[in-house]
This record gives structure tokens, sequence and C-alpha cells, in this order.
């Protein structure tokens, strides 16, 4: 991706979050001197990737197979000094594709905090991690639903799914709803360590620096 893309796609989510009334945390815009001058004091937010944060998944292309992120807070797992929780909040497009993963570790509730409808489909795993034919049980909004492998459930705004660890799940914004604001509060987050993608994919994109980054996004920090 060119920088002048990520660029445009970190001021359209700034005004997406404003127009959902959503608000980020100051250090959101700090520019690349004031992450040098406070690098010291904002260790915790370089120590564990919070901010901004986008991904292709390797693929190339970015509005059909995506997501941008923006992490909260956030801890180690392998830390018993830090936070045992994480919260994020992200931007789903219509038809934009988180693909099938799960987490060996997380649980999570993804919650649909405004704009359109978000689809999210649902797959128990197997022994061997790949997609089981049997039904899925979870909880919607703390109510139980029982659905067919592979089949979707719709969340409006203000809805929610707790996702167990194993349960296989891809999302996407609905057609013709628009794009929708999507939370997720979840244990710690270790992308590096728990994700099970069902497919291989990449992580972070690769850039064409083409014009100065707006804000950096979370594997940037000066030092990193």
């Amino acid at each position: 991706m060119k920088r002048s893309e990520i660029n445009a796609l970190q001021k359209d989510a700034v005004s997406f979050f404003e127009e959902q009334k959503f608000y980020l945390p100051p250090w959101a815009f700090w520019s690349v001197n004031d992450w040098q001058r406070n690098a010291s004091l904002a260790a915790e937010v370089i120590n564990n990737k919070l901010g901004w944060d986008l991904t292709d998944f390797g693929q190339g292309d970015f509005h059909k197979k995506g997501l941008l992120l923006f992490t909260i807070r956030n801890g180690k797992t392998d830390s018993a000094q830090s936070k045992t929780y994480a919260e994020k909040i992200m931007i789903v497009r219509e038809g934009q594709l988180t693909p099938w993963h799960f987490h060996w570790l997380k649980m999570e509730d993804i919650i649909n905090r405004g704009g359109g409808n978000l689809v999210v489909e649902l797959c128990n795993s197997t022994e061997d991690e790949l997609l089981a034919d049997t039904a899925v049980t979870v909880q919607v909004d703390g109510i139980t639903k029982s659905v067919a492998p592979g089949s979707s459930i719709i969340l409006k705004p203000g809805e929610s799914v707790t996702l167990p660890p194993y349960l296989y799940h891809k999302f996407y914004g609905e057609e013709g709803k628009g794009a929708v604001l999507v939370g997720e509060v979840s244990r710690v987050n270790d992308d590096e360590k728990d994700n099970r993608f069902l497919d291989p994919i990449g992580r972070f994109p690769q850039i064409e620096e083409d014009e100065p980054a707006l804000y950096c996004l979370c594997n940037e920090y000066p030092g990193e």
C-alpha cells in the first residue's frame, strides 16, 4: 500500500469515529517528533503495540480483504504485572472481509458500536484445526443461540457476540448498510502467538513511502 492511502484511511477513520461519537486518546494524534520526545513516558503504549493498526492480510487489496483498527488498551500474556484485558475499536466496511480465524487462548466480545450491520460467520474447529460440520452454540448479548456450521449472524448497532477460544469466525459489513464501528473487548490480545488463520496470511502491508506518515502505526514507533 502507498503511505498516502494509509494516511487517507486514517483521516477517514477519524471522521467516522467523530461521526459515531467515539473519541480516541490524545496520543492517537501524536507526530513522530511527539513520540520521540515522549517515548519513555509512553512505554506501555509502545511495548503493547497500542494505537493505529492496519492489515491487508497479505492480499494487497485492503478494501476487499483488510481491517483498520485502533488498540486502546492491552497487556502481555507472559507478564503478571500487565493488564489482563484488551480493547479495540475497528472500522469494517461493506463486504470488507476479515478471513476465517480463531484464537487458542483469547475469549472476546465483538460489538457493533454503530453504523451499519456486521455479518459474523461461525464454525467450530476440528481437532486438527479445520472447519467442523457441527452446530455452533454462541452467546449473543447473553442469549444462547445455535446456528448451522458456516452460517452467519447479523449484529445490528448495540448487539454483540461472545467468541470463545477455538471458535472459527470471519466477518464483514453487510452490503448496503454502510461502514460499521466495531468494538472488541477481550482477554489480552497477542497477534504473534494467539491467531490461528485457516489459510496462511500476511500481517502488516508492504508500504510505499510516497509521503510522510500522518500517524504512526503500532509497529512503527520510533526506536521500534
